[in-house]
């Protein structure tokens, strides 16, 4: 039986270390959902719509991968979907206590879904969205970061914000 997964998360931007995660997940599945969280209790730089535009046009090559943002519970999501497997990234220790609280959480509530954890390649394991947006916006580069299409909207978005961003 072949299963599809899902890599839910918000994505805001996306960083080369949510890049490796996704294209390894889809060695392992025929069909990734890239599912773009909208949450309202959560200020993100990039609109939902952004996010999802910015991840499409990274995989546009690649049709196995699809983009979609959702907002209420992963579970009714993954449900409607018919998919049973959540991927997650765990980059340190740290990471581990909150998915699987999570990851409890989505069981009790829908108990035929199942949690893959998957570390990303060494590069990344410090990587995450607010240390690009931070370093960024304090005129590091993110070169090495994110890709080229993530970097240009970073120096749109924070640029138009912030005329002394170059």
């Amino acid at each position: 039986m072949e299963s599809n997964a899902i890599y839910p998360g918000s994505f805001d931007p996306i960083t080369n270390g949510h890049i490796d995660i996704i294209r390894r997940g889809a060695k392992l599945f025929p069909r990734i959902v890239v599912a773009v969280l909208q949450n309202p209790k959560k200020t993100t730089l990039f609109a939902t719509e952004e996010r999802v535009e910015i991840i499409r046009e990274i995989f546009r090559q690649e049709p196995q991968i699809e983009v979609a943002s959702f907002h209420g519970l992963l579970v009714k999501f993954a449900a409607e979907r018919g998919i049973r497997i959540v991927i997650r990234g765990l980059r340190a220790v740290s990471d581990f206590e909150y998915e699987f609280q999570m990851a409890l959480m989505n069981q009790n509530l829908s108990p035929e879904l199942e949690f893959l954890f998957m570390m990303p390649s060494a590069p990344y394991t410090f990587l995450n969205s607010g240390v690009v947006k931070e370093v960024f916006a304090l005129g590091g580069s993110v070169r090495d970061l994110v890709p080229p299409v993530v970097e240009q909207r970073l120096h749109e978005k924070l640029s138009r914000d912030n005329p002394s961003i170059q």
